[in-house]
């Protein structure tokens, strides 16, 4: 069976050239797949500056890899050149993004970015169909067209407003979901409810995330399998609890000494006293 994601020897450089003698390689030399039989939470996890969220444009066909290659469902990225291809890729590989409030505009109402993404990758032709698929896409983030309609952005919580977000990347019901840090702007109390809602997305939908986060905590609770990248590379990868439980690289470790838990206990205690939650 074709693999549903596959990110070959994948690196992406910057500068070098004519007005830049400096280059700068952002990500050197990784590589993962998503199987199409599993669907499941992919963690890429790094502070500022790891390239992970340079990984999340180029698999969102935002940027071109300098080397390497990214192919879904078997097709190369760097193929996808026309419109009608460019409109079926976006369709299937949904992105959803770190500040909710950035990615709707204040001076719009909410309703009318899913309303768009039900006519533009759902095909709805009618404002009846449309608000149809609008409202599934809300209540399967425990929202609902009621709740959002003719309201601006200001008028929601953050929590509201990035389920929102999420609703709008489901009208199209997509194989894959890159969502990047999608917690980092909410409450703490708030980022469970998000993170229940990808493992419930990847239960019950079967849509596969790649979720890319600075944030161990939230990392260790949803995540299938992660990778934790340092300026540009992988360092260590595998299952989250193996890897998060045991690190072996010293960055790793680091990291995970790093985060504190709610009561103030570091380390290796931290984690589960998130993931428990």
């Amino acid at each position: 069976m074709t693999a549903l994601l596959e990110v070959r020897n994948v690196g992406r450089r910057f500068g070098g050239g004519p007005f830049s003698r400096r280059e700068v390689r952002a990500v050197i030399d990784v590589s993962f797949t998503l199987e199409s039989s599993r669907p499941e939470i992919f963690s890429v996890i790094g502070e500022s500056g790891s390239g992970k969220t340079t990984l999340a444009r180029m698999i969102l066909h935002d940027m071109a890899p300098s080397q390497g290659q990214i192919l879904f469902r078997g097709r190369d990225l760097s193929t996808i050149r026309s419109g009608a291809d460019r409109l079926a890729f976006m369709r299937a590989v949904q992105p959803i993004f770190q500040n909710p409030f950035e990615a709707f505009n204040p001076l719009k109402r909410v309703d009318r970015y899913l309303y768009a993404a039900a006519r533009t990758f759902a095909g709805a032709a009618t404002q009846a169909e449309t608000e149809r698929l609008a409202d599934v896409a809300l209540h399967q983030v425990g929202l609902s067209l009621a709740e959002v309609k003719g309201r601006f952005p200001h008028e929601l919580s953050g929590g509201q407003l990035q389920r929102t977000a999420i609703a709008r990347a489901l009208v199209p019901k997509p194989a894959l979901i890159v969502a990047d840090e999608p917690v980092s702007m909410i409450d703490a109390s708030l980022r469970m409810t998000v993170t229940n809602l990808f493992r419930s997305l990847r239960d019950e939908l079967g849509v596969s995330i790649v979720y890319i986060t600075h944030d161990l905590a939230t990392a260790y609770y949803v995540s299938d399998r992660i990778i934790i990248m340092r300026r540009g590379e992988v360092v260590e990868s595998g299952d989250a609890a193996e890897v998060l439980r045991a690190p072996r690289h010293p960055y790793s470790i680091l990291l995970k000494e790093s985060v504190l838990s709610v009561d103030g206990i570091t380390g290796g205690d931290a984690l589960p006293s998130h993931a428990t939650t």
